[in-house]
Parts: structure tokens; C-alpha cells; sequence
């Protein structure tokens, strides 16, 4: 909340800031005549004025920075799940003694690829592919691929639960 006010309270000063220079210059030229102010005011305008600039930049660097940070810690809490998720799967796979190409036709089935897209990958017929993701339905326990799929979700979230669920060690 702290950082909202600070970041307006910036925002207020910058614009404050562009309205004094962009009316000198627009007053410039268009000729506009205005009451000359005392050289000291404005020296001490411009100075503020452009502090208030650099403030900006300044904040709006960190706040790049920051950005760019989380952006990256993100990225990697992506890639570690994504291994994760592919530990998994070489789990289940071994844990359903899934052949070498049922382990392929199960990938590309949980990868949402239809069966003639599979068969097309593997130069097999459809019917061969029909025959492994039966296969691997049985092994797995499970009726078709939603159920499949489905498996691998709850792993996933119960694994996260179980991770938010755990005590924090001392460090």
C-alpha cells in the first residue's frame, strides 16, 4: 500500500513538473506574454522541476528492475514445474510398466493430440494407436484420457498442498 502512495506521490510531482515546462515552451511559442518571474523563483522552479524528473526516473528504474525480477522468479517456479511434471510422468509410466511406444502415445495423448494426429507422428494406423491408449487406460486404472489426465493434476495439486501444508524449518 506504501508503495502505491509513493508511486503516485511521483507521478503527481513528474506531471506537475512537464506542466511547468511544457507551458514555458508552448508560451514561447505561440507568444503568449506572462508576468516575468524573479530569476531566483525561477532557477529554483527549473532545479525542482527537473529533480522531480530525475525522481521519476529513478523510482521508475527500480520498479523496471523489480518488474523484470519477478518476471524471472516466475519463469523459474514455470521451468521447475515443468520438470516436476515430467518426473512425474516418468513415474506413473514406470509405476504402469507402459512400453516404450505406450509411453509415447501416452505423451502426445496428454499433450491433447488427437489419435490420427499420434498415428501421423508415428507412422503407425489409428488402430494401433486405438490399441495402445486402451492399453494404457487399463494399466493406468482409468476409462479414457480425461480420467488420465486427471490423475496427473491431482498428483500435481496434492503435491503442492502438501508442500503449503508443511511446517516451515528453522533456517
Amino acid at each position: 500500500m506504501t508503495s502505491r502512495w509513493v508511486i503516485l506521490a511521483v507521478l503527481l510531482v513528474q506531471f506537475l513538473c512537464t506542466i511547468f515546462f511544457v507551458s514555458d515552451i508552448l508560451s514561447s511559442m505561440f507568444g503568449i506574454y506572462t508576468q516575468p518571474l524573479p530569476w531566483e523563483v525561477r532557477e529554483l522552479m527549473e532545479i525542482g522541476s527537473a529533480l522531480g524528473l530525475v525522481l521519476g526516473l529513478v523510482v521508475g528504474s527500480l520498479m523496471l528492475r523489480r518488474t523484470i525480477k519477478e518476471r524471472n522468479a516466475a519463469q523459474e517456479k514455470l521451468r521447475r514445474a515443468s520438470g516436476a511434471f515430467m518426473d512425474l510422468l516418468e513415474e506413473r509410466f514406470k509405476e504402469w510398466a507402459l512400453t516404450p511406444a505406450e509411453r509415447d502415445v501416452a505423451l502426445f495423448a496428454i499433450k491433447g493430440m488427437t489419435t490420427s494426429e499420434i498415428a501421423t507422428l508415428r507412422a503407425t494406423s489409428e488402430g494401433t494407436v486405438k490399441a495402445q491408449t486402451n492399453a494404457i487406460y487399463r494399466k493406468a486404472g482409468v476409462s479414457g484420457r480425461p480420467q488420465l489426465l486427471s490423475l496427473f493434476i491431482d498428483d500435481l495439486m496434492r503435491d503442492d498442498v502438501t508442500d503449503q501444508l508443511r511446517p516451515k524449518s528453522a533456517a
